[in-house]
């Protein structure tokens, strides 16, 4: 598998971008600020990694992680208002982005880490 070509780990940058960036337009509530930049940030540094490693099978589990905390994030941070497209959207959102595309991307990292290890 080459490096910076797979298409499940940009689209798991791109939301960590989007989550990141989202905390600049929609109003802040509890601790959004802070758990939205932090995992959002984490989301490009692991996506990052996983495009320059492409057989790091665990970085798929750590991106997939990441994704769930994103989830349950709005809960523990104490701004889950699901009335309103906000901070908790954007938070759901993201993270069952990034969780489908770490699942997707559990099996062909497994490939390509088996086919460094073999030849």
């Amino acid at each position: 598998m080459k490096k910076w070509t797979r298409w499940e780990d940009w689209v798991a940058i791109a939301a960590g971008l989007a989550v990141a960036l989202s905390t600049l337009f929609v109003p802040p509530m509890g601790a959004s600020v802070a758990i939205m930049v932090t995992l959002g940030a984490l989301l490009i540094v692991s996506g990052l990694v996983n495009l320059a490693m492409p057989g790091l099978v665990a970085m798929e589990y750590v991106q997939g992680a990441l994704g769930v905390l994103l989830i349950i994030s709005p809960w523990i941070g104490g701004y889950a208002d699901p009335m309103t497209f906000g901070a908790a959207w954007m938070s759901w959102i993201g993270g069952a982005v990034v969780v489908i595309v770490a699942a997707l991307a559990i099996r062909p990292s497994m490939r390509a880490h088996q086919d460094a290890i073999t030849h």
